[in-house]
């Protein structure tokens, strides 16, 4: 009975885990990162989002190193999916050297970090927290 309770509470951890690749990793990969399923993460390239019939095609970048990602999910992009996003692509590198996700998570760095200079939760200067809008 107990070793059915931690089967089962560890037979999709695989599938479920948050950890990512980076696009350097990608590209150690080989012909692993063309059969397998991965998710690869960095910032959403500004200006690189097009959207071409059901295809959004966008560039993450990391460092020096971009990737072309072509995203044919059936579900709509997050509302933090931007330029200058961090995101994370789930999907398979096919042949092309284009990364085809069919998964896109995003969160906008700046809504959630602190400005440089700032605590985090701290308010800027200029900005009067008891004044609505």
């Amino acid at each position: 009975m107990i070793g059915a309770l931690v089967w089962l509470a560890t037979a999709n951890s695989g599938e479920s885990q948050s950890y990512y690749k980076t696009i350097s990793e990608l590209g150690q990969m080989g012909e692993r990162a063309h059969v397998k399923r991965i998710r690869v993460g960095g910032d959403v390239e500004d200006g690189s989002i097009q959207r071409k019939n059901n295809v959004v095609e966008f560039t993450l970048v990391q460092e020096k190193l971009k990737l072309k990602v072509a995203y044919t999910g059936s579900e709509p992009l997050p509302d933090t999916f931007r330029g200058g996003a961090q995101a994370l692509a789930d999907g398979k590198l096919g042949p092309d050297g284009v990364f085809q996700a069919n998964k896109i998570q995003a969160k906008c760095a700046s809504k959630y970090e602190a400005k440089p200079g700032l605590k985090p939760g701290q308010t800027p200067p200029n900005i009067n927290p008891s004044k609505t809008i």
